[in-house]
């Protein structure tokens, strides 16, 4: 009990720098109260005591303005923000290291016993005000927009906007090879996929694409002249560093393959 605490107090510093001292997290973070209070309240319920448990969660949605049904299994450093308006059904399902921040809900769309809320992987990650309704999945390290409504499964690694949610992000193989890509020329794909603008994120990754696809040929194109007897080296492109496109490139062997 006593490091499942640690690990609730340690986690609020990790992901809320506004969080300065062990004092305060312990006093001033309705996030962390809720979280206390539903360790014990689900194990109440786990041990028969339904009514006691659905007490707890009463008082202690009144004193921090958020909603945990006793019946919910919660993994271990789970961090609520700010969190008024946060509700959690009975059925739902938290994996290890999420954030949920304010405005929140985990619902259900049936009135029908049994599963009817979401179940979230490890490292997911929900905006403010999103809705993630039914007995849907979200893989580890999803990312749910501010004000989303998700109402179908989504892959590991995937960002989610929009009513209804769609997927603008996702850890494929394509978006693997942009990135590796991009890390070649010395350009953050990662932080232009996220930060800018559709059209732009759009523009660069086509570019990257298109490198990609002239490097395949151009490897594809000096194999075939020397098999003709070509006099081509036939060498694998190097990898270009950073250094090399500011202009230094005849100070590093690494530019040129040597």
């Amino acid at each position: 009990m006593l490091q499942r605490l640690r690990e609730d107090i340690q986690c609020v510093f990790e992901r809320d720098p506004a969080a300065r001292n062990t004092l305060e997290v312990l006093t001033a973070y309705p996030g962390l109260h809720a979280v206390l209070f539903h360790r014990i309240n689900h194990a109440l319920w786990n041990r028969g005591f339904k009514w006691l448990a659905r007490l707890g969660s009463h008082i202690a949605r009144w004193l921090t303005g958020i909603e945990i049904h006793p019946g919910a299994r919660i993994g271990r450093r789970f961090f609520i923000d700010h969190g008024m308006g946060v509700v959690i059904g009975e059925t739902a399902e938290i994996g290890d290291d999420c954030t949920l921040y304010h405005g929140v809900t985990l619902g259900g769309t049936s009135w029908n016993k049994g599963k009817r809320h979401p179940t979230l992987g490890n490292d997911v990650v929900v905006g403010a005000g999103a809705k993630i309704l039914g007995p849907i999945q979200l893989g580890d390290g999803v990312r749910v927009g501010s004000n989303a409504v998700v109402l179908k499964d989504i892959p590991a690694g995937s960002t989610v906007v929009g009513i209804p949610g769609r997927v603008v992000h996702k850890k494929d193989e394509l978006t693997r090879r942009r990135h590796e890509t991009a890390r070649k020329i010395g350009f953050d794909a990662y932080g232009a996929t996220e930060d800018m603008p559709d059209p732009v994120a759009n523009a660069i990754n086509s570019m990257l694409d298109h490198i990609h696809l002239m490097d395949k040929r151009m490897d594809e194109l000096s194999h075939e002249l020397k098999r003709l007897g070509g006099d081509v080296d036939d060498s694998h492109l190097p990898d270009i560093a950073p250094e090399c496109i500011e202009g230094i490139a005849e100070e590093k062997t690494s530019c040129n393959g040597g």
